[in-house]
């Protein structure tokens, strides 16, 4: 489930340590992502992923803010060690030439991996301040799921030309590869 972590244990401060970790981790992972390919104009596969870190880090940022007002400077037990791939994408995910299109589906697989993620735990959780906890970070990575799907729903077809393939010809087919015809 991409942590070593005993559900029916957690407390609200761990949950809610877990939450900011797992934020951390993607947004890490994104900014790898935009690192590696170099953004080259606002709407290329970098871009996605730099929007994408700035959404986690801001969300982790939420999460470790209700976790200060609640419990102010107390140690956390948890670590980023104990978390694996919770949300972050696929490390081997980006290409280097990869497009818009392609690097949002990246961004929608990590959004529902995270749903999947809280779905899953909830299964285990006993203390009920983690439980409803849990349920509200699962509904928050449903909304991100929606919203991604929105996104690419309104992407011009332009957007799933790798950027290899660019050709005023090409045309995307169903499965968001490129053919000239």
């Amino acid at each position: 489930m991409g942590t070593k972590l005993d559900y029916a244990n957690l407390t609200l401060m761990d949950a809610l340590d877990l939450a900011t970790l797992i934020e951390i981790e993607a947004a890490k992972r994104y900014t790898q992502f935009a690192e590696r390919l170099g953004s080259r104009t606002d709407d290329d596969a970098a871009s996605v992923f730099e929007r994408m870190a700035v959404n986690e880090n801001k969300h982790g940022e939420q999460i470790a803010e209700r976790r200060a007002a609640l419990f102010g400077d107390r140690r956390p037990n948890v670590k980023l060690d104990d978390i694996f791939d919770v949300e972050a994408p696929d490390a081997g995910a980006p290409t280097q030439r990869m497009s818009a299109l392609k690097a949002y589906w990246v961004a929608l697989s990590s959004e529902r991996k995270a749903y999947a993620f809280y779905d899953q735990a909830l299964r285990y959780v006993s203390q009920p301040d983690v439980k409803a906890l849990f349920e509200e970070l699962r509904e928050e990575e449903a909304e991100h799921v929606q919203m991604l799907e929105a996104i690419i729903a309104k992407l011009p077809p332009s957007a799933a030309i790798d950027l290899d393939d660019e050709d005023e010809d090409a045309v995307p087919n169903s499965m968001g590869r490129t053919s000239p015809y």
